[in-house]
């Protein structure tokens, strides 16, 4: 564009036939000179619009010593001046408009010859550079504010990149540690049911039998937990395809299964029962049921167990406790389930309490702030 604008200009009418009416005339060939010095330069104007500037200030200049008169050429100064505003920082545009202004008046009082003529002379220029130079303020304004827009666009792209990686990893967490819950417990109960089956199978038979029946059931009911976990992993799963999270209603079938494992547990609910989040029956759930396995594989043959919840005021508590021997056993395991323990628990507000009874047994006590209004 730049180079067509400067074949533009030299195109004028004008250039062929300087102009003598008034003022010294211009020779043919330093009228030509002096047209392409100020012309070519705007080749360039977008590259170095600065430099440029400064090249075509300082022939207009020129010409102003030698007291010729204003030619087609000298439309390289408003249009340098207009690219200077637009392709530079606002305070080079106003040091460019204050040299343009100050060789307009320049040029005005040398080229008219009363006051009248001159101030006539200046408001024009005033109006002329003026113009140009708010116009190519307004496209550099312009032009920064759509950056800024495009800048903003892709920071907020970014953020929400990060926030799904945090999301993902999140959830990746989340169900890593449901999968331990489930799996440990399973695990735990079909271990203890096919040790049972494997003592009791030439015996008694049909104790034997039903060992396997729980067994199957539990493999079953572990399969069903690990493929709804697993599902949301997969794209395009339904997640209305998945059975419900486990709750405080299925702590009754928890412990139907832990008794059927041969460990006498005792249940018991005190306090008023009221209505909790999904998310923290949830917790109570998988709280009761870390506990329990780990009772199952570390308190021993001849243990017995307790699960205690109560509703209070403002908390509710879990207890669950024996009077094995698993906090004898070295290196039992437990590490990582009381972790998701304490780390389920910290999500409500809640603290963890877990170690050996002092006569013996091993107890773990979880108390959970229930939030005023709040329901499930």
């Amino acid at each position: 564009m730049s180079p067509l604008l400067a074949v533009s200009l030299l195109m004028l009418p004008g250039f062929t036939d300087p102009g003598a009416e008034s003022g010294p005339v211009l020779m043919p060939g330093r009228f030509v000179l002096l047209t392409l010095c100020l012309c070519l330069p705007l080749t360039f104007r977008r590259r170095w619009p600065l430099t440029v500037f400064a090249t075509i200030s300082l022939f207009a200049f020129a010409q102003w010593l030698t007291g010729a008169h204003l030619i087609p050429a000298d439309l390289a100064v408003p249009i340098v001046l207009y690219t200077v505003a637009v392709e530079c920082s606002f305070r080079w545009g106003v040091a460019a408009a204050l040299t343009v202004g100050f060789g307009a008046v320049l040029q005005a009082l040398h080229q008219a010859d009363t006051w009248k003529e001159r101030r006539s002379l200046l408001e024009l220029f005033g109006v002329f550079i003026g113009g140009i130079w708010i116009l190519g303020i307004y496209i550099n304004t312009r032009r920064a504010y759509l950056r800024s827009l495009e800048e903003r666009a892709a920071r907020l792209e970014r953020e929400r990149d990060i926030e799904v990686q945090i999301a993902t990893a999140a959830e990746r967490a989340r169900i890593a540690r449901e999968l331990h819950d489930v799996v440990a417990h399973s695990v735990s109960v079909i271990v203890v049911q096919a040790d049972g089956a494997g003592y009791t199978i030439d015996t008694e038979p049909e104790r034997a039998k039903r060992a396997l029946e729980t067994i199957s059931l539990t493999g079953r009911q572990a399969l069903t937990e690990m493929r709804r976990l697993l599902g949301v992993l997969r794209e395009g799963g339904d997640p209305d395809g998945y059975a419900p999270q486990p709750g405080v209603e299925q702590l009754t079938d928890l412990v139907d299964q832990v008794r059927s494992s041969g460990l006498p547990l005792e249940f018991s609910v005190e306090g008023v029962p009221q209505p909790l989040p999904a998310g923290l029956q949830l917790t109570v759930f998988r709280i009761a049921q870390e506990a329990l396995t780990n009772t199952l594989k570390h308190a021993g043959q001849a243990a017995t167990a307790r699960l205690r919840l109560h509703y209070g005021d403002h908390a509710v508590e879990v207890t669950i406790d024996d009077d094995g021997r698993g906090s004898a056993v070295v290196g039992d395991g437990r590490g990582l389930g009381l972790a998701g323990m304490r780390e389920r628990v910290a999500m409500y507000g809640g603290n963890v309490q877990a170690g050996p009874k002092s006569g013996g047994g091993f107890e773990v006590v979880a108390r959970l702030p229930i939030r005023e209004g709040v329901t499930a």
